[in-house]
């Protein structure tokens, strides 16, 4: 009888108990095998991210054994990781910007010992082996997020990685540039290499998952392997929240005045070139108004200037009559702003409190910190918005990211505005958190606030908005009305037809 074959990784009775006393792994098994794809599912804070950083050497577990091919091994730290094949792929890649794609393999691969030569020979290996178009002199800069993905695989697999671990890895993609990844996935199976898959996007873990392992509170829950009774979209959402929550969807009911008022605008991107071109709309007051695209075409530019932190080449923006230059003329004029990049609005530094306190206080000209204002706010953020939290001092950043995205909506919803400024609000969220997220944004709307959801899940857009816009090299493409919007058609308004 053939004997079984040994796992890749095996990681056994894993336990992470943080500084505050916050045991985020608690007795976890887990293991991966060759050419196999394993998903990682739980809602935020789970502990998913906490177990990959500790198989890929960024943090030290507690208690536990982590082994590589059947030999027990311990991390000093990534490096080690990576020379005994394991890699890590993050949703905000981490590539050197002003170097091209060449460039950027070759500093990589060098850090590992390799001669110029021999690192250049792995990379067109790897290349050709996987079909792949890849432009070595393109600046990275210049990338699509697609295409920046492909480098950052190319990087791990010419460095020797064995089993690669995707971090949500759709979170930045288009539709097409995700049908891509799900190819190359495939193609990464057939040749043997693991893959370790975190996302919170159930119907893609059906698409492409071997085997499934469910966390929840630190602990496994479930198992789940393809073919099985069990390997479905309801079925996992049921394990990792306990309840599959229900879909928001907008209100019909007349809307109010005009609430943003966006004329003729023109915003120069940070090189100096154009980056808006004479966008103009409107949205009213109970109304969701959301601008779908591709990544790089305007977007980031056009809320800059909406919240006052760009000043426009040309044209205006005005809420409730009142034209913003600034970010104070935005929040004094009832604005609120969610950011798509949460590490951005947040303090690492300082507590779940004073962060909340810094996003509440934002209008106001005086900031006074009193220990009970804060333990007020914070009170508020566990009842109203569900903060799992161990107190008004815990540091912000030992918070899951789902946690900290409460940190973030909470103040502002609990400021309360007159519009609403959204940048993919549910980015990296799990089911639930996602849901409820969606759910405030329905709500403000049906209470008579507008909103502006800029978001690169078409999913979302569709579910939560009355119009949608597509954003297409600066400009907007066209608007459909919530009946018209289907994904084929704001796909091609995508890409510029």
């Amino acid at each position: 009888m053939a004997a079984e074959p040994r796992p890749l990784v095996e990681m056994r009775g894993i336990v992470k108990v943080y500084p505050d006393g916050v045991k985020a792994l608690d007795g976890v098994d887990f293991d991966v095998y060759r050419g196999e794809v394993h998903a990682l599912l739980g809602e935020n804070g789970a502990g998913k991210t906490t177990l990959m950083r500790i198989l890929y050497g960024e943090i030290r577990a507690t208690s536990g054994v982590i082994l590589v091919d059947g030999r027990r091994v311990s991390w000093r730290g990534p490096w080690d990781a990576i020379r005994s094949g394991i890699a890590m792929v993050y949703q905000n890649f981490r590539l050197v910007e002003g170097l091209t794609v060449e460039e950027n393999l070759l500093v990589y691969l060098s850090s590992l010992g390799l001669p110029r030569a021999e690192a250049r020979r792995r990379v067109e290996r790897v290349v050709e082996d996987l079909g792949l178009s890849v432009d070595m002199d393109a600046p990275v800069e210049k990338l699509p997020p697609g295409a920046r993905q492909r480098v950052e695989i190319v990087k791990a697999l010419s460095g020797g990685a064995r089993l690669l671990i995707l971090d949500e890895p759709t979170s930045n993609l288009t539709p097409l540039e995700a049908r891509g990844l799900f190819k190359l996935i495939g193609k990464l199976r057939e040749k043997g290499v693991a893959v370790v898959y975190i996302t919170h996007k159930l119907r893609e873990v059906v698409e492409v998952a071997d085997r499934v392992t469910v966390l929840r509170r630190g602990k496994v829950v479930a198992r789940v392997s393809r073919g099985s009774e069990g390997f479905n979209e309801e079925r996992l959402a049921a394990l990792m929240v306990g309840e599959v929550p229900r879909p928001s969807s907008p209100a019909s009911r007349p809307l109010g005045g005009e609430v943003l008022a966006v004329k003729d605008l023109y915003v120069a991107g940070d090189d100096g070139s154009v980056r808006v071109k004479g966008v103009t709309f409107t949205v009213r007051g109970g109304e969701v108004l959301g601008i779908a695209g591709v990544a790089g075409n305007g977007q980031e530019e056009l809320v800059e200037a909406i919240i006052g932190l760009r000043a426009p080449l040309r044209g205006y923006v005005e809420v409730l009559g009142r034209r913003v230059r600034s970010p104070r003329d935005f929040y004094e004029a009832g604005g609120a702003f969610i950011p798509g990049d949460r590490a951005k609005a947040l303090s690492p530094e300082l507590s779940v409190a004073e962060n909340a306190a810094f996003i509440y206080y934002t209008a106001s000209r005086a900031l006074l910190l009193r220990p009970s204002r804060l333990a007020s706010l914070f009170d508020k953020l566990v009842r109203s918005f569900g903060l799992k939290a161990g107190g008004p001092s815990t540091p912000v950043s030992s918070l899951s990211g789902g946690n900290q995205q409460k940190v973030l909506v909470g103040a502002e919803f609990m400021r309360g505005f007159k519009l609403l400024v959204a940048v993919n609000p549910t980015q990296g969220l799990d089911v639930a958190t996602a849901a409820f997220v969606r759910r405030l944004i329905v709500e403000a709307a049906s209470r008579g606030s507008a909103v502006l959801l800029i978001s690169s899940d078409l999913d979302e857009v569709l579910e939560l908005s009355h119009r949608v816009a597509v954003m297409s090299s600066g400009r907007i493409a066209g608007v459909l009305a919530r009946g018209e919007a289907t994904p084929e058609r704001l796909g091609v308004l995508m890409g510029g037809s």
